[in-house]
């Protein structure tokens, strides 16, 4: 067991490993590195934060009585600019070194800035950090044009608070019906066309590139014959995993900082948990999770590395969004599923669409329908044999599918 450890970044995964730590019985030199004021939740940035009806203090992952509460030295407004494990120490930004006998890395990431001509205006947007978040909100006035690029979770969930702000709204993607993959095509159908109902306008388009003007920025799409204009732009188009800590401390990086099922990378005294980490599984290497829960789930299990004790069972990944006063959730991998069967129907409230797979389920996505897709969640994971048509009948309770 390590008596020092030192966790690089403050977002869900690094804060999950410090409680889980502090949980499991860790009594040793506990410190989390954080380049900001203190570490906070990014789900909201794109919803209530951006909105202005939360502010910094209602997002913190933590009180600031519970660092002191836990013993948790928080060195906050600075960054680990090198790994020195020979040393027992990890570098500061301003050449400072903190004792490490173990190292996590939660360096999250950046948000992707696909390469289009113009792309650098002010007027470009991205949604990662609080800082983004109120610059973004500054432009989100009535009336003002907004152009999002992507209509993934984070482009979504934007464009939902742009029009709730008074904004006028479009979202473009080159699919045309995004997150298909997640939550299977009728679903993700249901989901985009919820924009135009609540005053988004949609577009199946590419961004060739933008151009300042001393009114807006002229953005050109693919096959249009014109450009058009806009206010602010949101580039919503997923994350880059920062692994320049890790690359420059030898560790493997394979487009994210490679770990085993431990959580540990290719150095026994350094793990790494969050967006940035990719496990490699009997000498394949899986997809990163760039969900909450998954970040979470990987600072318990790092945390079980550190302390000598049993992991916790992995569960089926799950992921929320909300927009337009839906709440989506989704668990499991619909792309694998073989058929699909909904629970409900699409023009009420509230249903659920379940992925089958050789009589099992392997996947749920749900709309306003969070107890669906928590028992769909027990179904993966035990993998239960169920019956389609009692799992699409509404009347039969979940709980007795459950039993069997």
């Amino acid at each position: 067991m390590s008596n020092r450890v030192v966790i690089v970044g403050g977002g869900v995964a690094g804060v999950s490993t410090a409680s889980a730590l502090r949980a499991g019985g860790f009594d040793g030199d506990l410190t989390l590195v954080d380049a900001g004021e203190f570490p906070y939740d990014r789900p909201p940035l794109s919803k209530d934060f951006l909105a202005g009806t939360k502010d910094i203090g209602q997002i913190a992952l933590q009180s600031p009585q519970w660092y002191d509460e836990q013993r948790v030295r928080l060195v906050n407004r600075t960054t680990v600019t090198a790994l020195r494990p020979s040393e027992g120490a990890v570098q500061l930004a301003d050449g400072g070194l903190l004792p490490a006998d173990g190292v996590v890395l939660a360096t999250g990431g950046a948000a992707a800035r696909p390469p289009i001509p113009g792309a650098g205006s002010t007027r470009v947007h991205v949604l990662r950090t609080a800082d983004d978040a109120d610059r973004l909100r500054k432009a989100l006035v009535p009336g003002a044009r907004l152009l999002v690029v992507g209509a993934g979770l984070i482009g979504a969930e934007t464009a939902s608070t742009a029009v709730q702000l008074g904004c006028e709204v479009l979202l473009v993607d080159p699919v045309a019906a995004p997150l298909s993959t997640a939550v299977g095509p009728e679903l993700a159908n249901w989901l985009h066309a919820q924009h135009a109902r609540h005053d988004v306008a949609t577009a199946q388009a590419t961004v060739e590139s933008f151009t300042d003007h001393a009114d807006g920025i002229e953005a050109r799409f693919a096959g249009a014959a014109e450009p058009r204009l806009f206010d602010a732009v949101l580039l919503g188009v997923g994350m880059v995993p920062d692994t320049e800590l890790a690359r420059a401390g030898g560790l493997e990086v394979d487009r994210g900082i490679v770990v085993g099922p431990d959580q540990v990378t290719s150095n026994p005294h350094v793990l790494a948990v969050g967006d940035p980490a990719r496990t490699s599984l009997d000498g394949v290497l899986l997809p990163r999770t760039e969900h909450w829960e998954a970040a979470q789930q990987d600072g318990a299990r790092a945390a079980a590395t550190l302390l000598g004790a049993e992991p916790p069972a992995p569960t089926a990944p799950w992921f929320w969004s909300d927009r337009h006063g839906c709440h989506l959730e989704s668990v499991g991998h619909m792309h694998e599923a073989a058929e699909r069967v909904v629970r409900g129907s699409f023009d009420n409230p509230s249903f659920s669409v379940f992925g089958l797979r050789d009589g099992h389920v392997v996947a749920a996505a749900s709309v306003d329908d969070p107890q669906a897709v928590r028992a769909a969640q027990r179904m993966i994971d035990r993998r239960l044999p169920v019956d389609a048509a009692r799992l699409a009948d509404p009347s039969v309770n979940l709980r007795a599918l459950l039993r069997g």
